[in-house]
C-alpha cells in the first residue's frame, strides 16, 4: 500500500468512526397517545385542556424533538437514527375536542400530530367525530390522518359463524376501503394502523405486514430501528397516564435489543403465559432487568441463559386486558430507562 493509499484508508476510517459510534447510540423516543382533551367527558380516556398544555409546555421548554409521526417512522424504519429526546403526538378515534380544544394548543407550540379515524363513523356523521370538513382543515395545517379501522371493532375476532378466511377477507376489506376513504378525503396514504382499544394477534399483524401497514397499539415502550412494526408501543398519556411527573420518566424511555422466542401470542385462553425474550445486553446489567405484571407486583424472572429470560407472572392473568413490563436502567445515560412491553388479551374462547 503506497503512502498515498495509506492516507486515504486512515481517513476513511476517520471519518467513519464517529458513524459507527453513532449507530450503536440508543436513543430516548416515544409516541404519546391521547384521546379526549376535555373536563367534562370520560376521565378515562381524557385529559384536561390545562394539562394537555402543561405536557406541551414541558416538551417546548424542554427542548424535546417533537416530530411528525411519519418523519419518525420513516427514518426508522431506514434504520436512521433520531435525535435524542424524540416525541411524535398521536390521537385516537378524531373527537371533536381534537379540532376544537387540541388542534389549537398544538399550534400555539408548533408541533405536529397525527390523528387515526373512522372513515364509516364519520361517514355516518357519528356525533361525537369530527367531520371530513374539519379533518381536512387539519391535514391542511400539518396534521397527519391515518387509519383506525373504519368503524372501531375488535378486528382480531372473528364474527359468530365466520371462519378464518372470511375473517381475514373482512379485515383486509375494512383496512384497504378505511385507507382508501381517508386519501379521498385529505389525499393521506400512510398505511399506518393504530389498532382499536390497541388490540392484535399474530394473525391480524400478519395482514398488517401482507398489507405494507404499520401496526401501532397501546402497550407502553420506547420505539426504534428494533422494533416490529406490527406492534409499535405508545404511552398513553391521559386518563390516569396524564400525571406529567410520571410522564417524564416515561420521555426517557429507551428501546431495548431483543428478540422474543417463545409465547408472544397476545390473545389467548393461557391464563399463566411466559413469554421468553433473548435481550443484547451491552447496556444495563441483568440485576437490574425486572418485569412487573399489571395489577399484580413484580414478575417471576427465570434465567435460561446470561442473556435469555423467561417472564412469568406469579399468579394467573384475569380474564381481559393485561400486561408484563419490563425495564432495566441505562448504565450510560443515567436516568434512562429500557422499557418494553408484552400485552395480553387473555379469553374464554380460541379465536
Amino acid at each position: 500500500m503506497t503512502m498515498l493509499n495509506k492516507f486515504k484508508h486512515v481517513l476513511r476510517l476517520t471519518l467513519l468512526l464517529p458513524a459507527l459510534m453513532l449507530s450503536n447510540q440508543v436513543i430516548a423516543s416515544v409516541i404519546l397517545q391521547y384521546h379526549h382533551v376535555s373536563d367534562t367527558l370520560p376521565s378515562v380516556t381524557s385529559i384536561s385542556p390545562k394539562d394537555f398544555d402543561a405536557h406541551l409546555a414541558y416538551l417546548k421548554h424542554n427542548q424535546f424533538n417533537v416530530i411528525s409521526l411519519p418523519d419518525m417512522l420513516t427514518q426508522l424504519k431506514n434504520g436512521k437514527i433520531l435525535k435524542d429526546n424524540t416525541v411524535a403526538i398521536t390521537f385516537d378515534d378524531g373527537y371533536k375536542n381534537n379540532y376544537l380544544t387540541a388542534a389549537p394548543l398544538l399550534e400555539k407550540y408548533g408541533f405536529p400530530y397525527t390523528i387515526f379515524v373512522n372513515p364509516k363513523l364519520i361517514d355516518e356523521k357519528i356525533s361525537y367525530a369530527m367531520t371530513w370538513e374539519q379533518i381536512r382543515a387539519l391535514a391542511k395545517k400539518g396534521a397527519t390522518i391515518a387509519n383506525h379501522s373504519a368503524e372501531h371493532v375488535y378486528l382480531h375476532q372473528l364474527n359468530k359463524g365466520e371462519n378464518k378466511i372470511q375473517w381475514q377477507k373482512r379485515i383486509k376489506q375494512d383496512l384497504e376501503q378505511s385507507e382508501q376513504r381517508i386519501k379521498q378525503e385529505t389525499g393521506h396514504n400512510y398505511r399506518y394502523l393504530a389498532y382499536p382499544y390497541g388490540e392484535f394477534n399474530h394473525a391480524l399483524q400478519n395482514i398488517i405486514k401482507e398489507l405494507g401497514y404499520v401496526g401501532i397499539g397501546q402497550h407502553s415502550g420506547a420505539v426504534g430501528i428494533h422494533n416490529d412494526f406490527s406492534r409499535l408501543p405508545r404511552f398513553p398519556a391521559s386518563g390516569i397516564y396524564a400525571n406529567l411527573k410520571t410522564l417524564k420518566s416515561k420521555l426517557k424511555s429507551l428501546p431495548f435489543n431483543l428478540k422474543i422466542l417463545e409465547n408472544s401470542e397476545p390473545v389467548t385462553t393461557n391464563k399463566h403465559p411466559k413469554l421468553v425474550l433473548q435481550l443484547a445486553m451491552n447496556d444495563f446489567n441483568q440485576s437490574q432487568f425486572v418485569c412487573y405484571v399489571s395489577g399484580q407486583g413484580k414478575a417471576k424472572l427465570n434465567w435460561i441463559a446470561t442473556n435469555i429470560v423467561e417472564v412469568s407472572a406469579v399468579v394467573p392473568l384475569k380474564k381481559g386486558r393485561s400486561r408484563y413490563n419490563c425495564t432495566a436502567p441505562s448504565l450510560d445515560q443515567k436516568g434512562y430507562y429500557y422499557w418494553f412491553s408484552q400485552p395480553w388479551i387473555i379469553t374464554s374462547n380460541n379465536l
